[in-house]
This record gives C-alpha cells, structure tokens and sequence, in this order.
C-alpha cells in the first residue's frame, strides 16, 4: 500500500505557515521574517518514505487585496482550495481567521483539516484550552493540534496524522525531487527575504526580484539578480549611502545561497525601476504571478 497527497497549507499572513512547513520537509523552502506576507507564490515541498509521499503547498497569508498582486496571490489560495487531500490550516492563539469566504469554504468542504494552533510558547494553558475548544465549535470534523513550530513542539504529532490521513495513490513526483521550483526560484527568494529584513515599511514590499542569469561552473555559480521597485526614491533608499545598504543584502543573501547550493556563487545584485509593478498585468505574468 503506497500513500500520497497533496497537504495544503493555508492561513492568515504571519502565523508561522513558513516556518512550519519548513520544519515538517525538514528544508528551509519558504522563506521566514517577523514581516506578514512574506509569502507570494505556492511553494512546494515533497516529503517521500518507503511507502508514502507527502507534498506540502505552502500559500500566500490569506489577504483582503489592495493591489492585482494580492488578487493573483489570492488566487493560489483559491486553487490550494480545489486541489487538496488535506487541509492544514495554521492559526495562532489571539488572531481571528481575516477571510471568512475562505474559512468557509474550508468547513463546507469534506476534505479532511488539520487545525495547528501555532506559537503556543506565547501562551498560557487556560488560553490554549480556550482556542482549542472555540476551533472545535468552528471546524468539529478538525482534528486539533497545538504546536510551536519554531520550537518544532507537537510537529511530529501533525506529520503522523497526515500520514494516517493521506489517500492511497501512487507518488505524483520522483522520489528524488524536493520541490517543483528550481534554484532560480529559490535565489530570487533568499534576495527578497533580505530585502524583508533589512528594510522598513513599504519598501520591500514595493520590491520584486528576478534572476536573469544564473551560471553554473565548477565549484562556483556565477548570479545576477535585478530587484525592482516601483519609484526612483525607492531605489535610492535600496542603494542607501555610498551602497552601503545594497552590499550587506548582497553578502548575507550570497551566505543562504551558498548554505543552500553546498558550492561557492559570485551574486551580482542590480535595481531598476518599474512603476506600478505590483498593477501592471504584464509585469505580474513576467513575474510568474499570471498563467498564460
């Protein structure tokens, strides 16, 4: 008997989806800061055994949208919708689930849902208690795991009931393959997970990064990445003085690409400017946000 699925991981920006998927494909896939919508694509991370096959979507933070990025990262919260075997839905103790079209859903649906009540460390048992009676009452079918997944606290309780909770169907990928994005995909990700770091406010948001070449040599990868932003300022704020702020992206993202890729890589980092990106249909299928 062979087991496979699609696990879907949905909820509210900054509830730690990130964090706990990374920590169930034990790969640091989806990239993790303090800052809500850190996540704009649908990630995937596949975990194989002997007998089982486990692929995990991670999707964008459920948001109400300003711009027609957030309409398209909306949309691969809707399709996680159709497609899943398994829902995990992560929340937190004191948040309240922002889009009840989604939630819904999610309840109308009879695919099975795993509710993690995630970062419990924060909080006090009565509290906890509380949480977990209330999802109760939302989603009876769920099955209820409190968890911490910075502290990997209960993880291995929610990897056994996916495993219990997996259809039986043969592996849909390679046993080989990690995830379906490639390492030009990953790059552009570490990038922008600095951008989220060292920058305030709106700036890394207004921020989109693209690898336009990427060189594989022996023993060392030879990368340039263009960041765009949506103003002149922006990109002035990015240089910062005397390209001070811009060098120390460039040296802490060429430190992860390198834990990533195992080999050496030159990064070449460059910014242009394209106004109103984030509204701009073109830009967002240049992006990979829109099918054809």
């Amino acid at each position: 008997m062979h087991k496979s699925g699609f696990v879907n991981i949905i909820g509210n920006p900054n509830v730690g989806k990130s964090t706990l998927m990374n920590a169930l494909v034990g790969e640091r896939l989806s990239i993790i800061t303090s800052k809500a919508q850190t996540t704009r694509h649908r990630i995937m991370g596949i975990v194989n055994g002997e007998d089982f096959q486990i692929v995990y979507t991670d999707t964008p933070g459920i948001v109400n949208p300003h711009y027609k990025l957030h309409e398209q990262m909306m949309g691969f919260v809707n399709s996680a919708l159709e497609d899943a075997d398994l829902f995990l839905l992560v929340t937190e103790i004191g948040e309240t689930f922002k889009n009840q079209e989604v939630l819904a859903k999610i309840i109308k649906s009879q695919t099975p849902v795993i509710l993690a009540i995630n970062k419990i460390d924060l909080s006090d048992q009565q509290t906890i208690q509380d949480k977990i009676a209330y999802w109760q009452n939302q989603i009876p079918r769920a099955i209820i795991v409190p968890c911490s997944a910075t502290e990997r606290f209960n993880v291995d309780t929610i990897f056994d009931h996916i495993l219990d909770l997996l259809p039986e169907n043969p592996p849909y990928f390679p046993k080989d393959e990690l995830t379906d994005r490639s390492m030009r995909f990953f790059v552009s990700e570490i990038i922008r997970e600095k951008l989220l770091l060292y920058y305030q406010k709106e700036i890394p948001y207004s921020c989109e990064v693209a690898v336009e070449s990427y060189e594989e040599k022996e023993g060392v990868d030879n990368i340039r990445a263009v960041i765009f932003v949506e103003r002149e300022s922006q990109k002035a704020i990015l240089i910062g003085h005397q390209g001070k702020s811009i060098k120390k992206v460039g040296i802490e993202a060429r430190k992860d690409i390198e834990e990533f890729t195992g080999k050496k890589c030159f990064l070449n980092l460059y910014i242009k400017v394209m106004k109103d990106w984030r509204n701009s249909d073109k830009a967002l299928k240049q992006f990979g946000y829109q099918a054809d």
